[in-house]
């Protein structure tokens, strides 16, 4: 079994808490699906923010998901000009078999603008 990384991100319509929660969830949930994941396949996971957003922690998400035993952090993204706003960003580590090619980074709404070579 080989250590992989997948990304993800997802572009918020407003920074309130509950609308977080429910993103990050979707946004996690479909990268353990679409690699076919348990939360028992995560050795670690990065959550960023953008500096717009206040409204709670993004790794809550993932505990609200029952994910409580994996090394979890947030940090703030680099305040760019012109960079798209309110978006959460992940980098989970993970342990797959799929070879790096086969991973699928996950791009949600607005936010596959980011990655539009690897979006799925």
């Amino acid at each position: 079994m080989a250590v992989r990384a997948v990304r993800g991100a997802v572009q918020l319509e407003r920074d309130e808490a509950g609308h977080m929660d429910d993103q990050v969830r979707q946004l996690l949930t479909a990268i353990l699906e679409r690699n076919a994941l348990t939360a028992d396949d995560l050795i670690s996971v990065w959550f960023t923010a953008t500096p717009d957003l206040h409204s709670d922690f993004p790794a809550a998400a993932a505990r609200g998901l029952g994910i409580v035993d994996v090394p979890l952090i947030c940090a703030q993204e680099l305040d760019i000009e012109g960079a798209l706003p309110r978006v959460v960003r992940i980098l989970a580590h993970i342990e797959s078999d799929l070879p790096k090619s086969e991973i699928a980074h996950v791009y949600l709404g607005a936010a596959a603008t980011l990655r539009k070579d690897i979006a799925q």
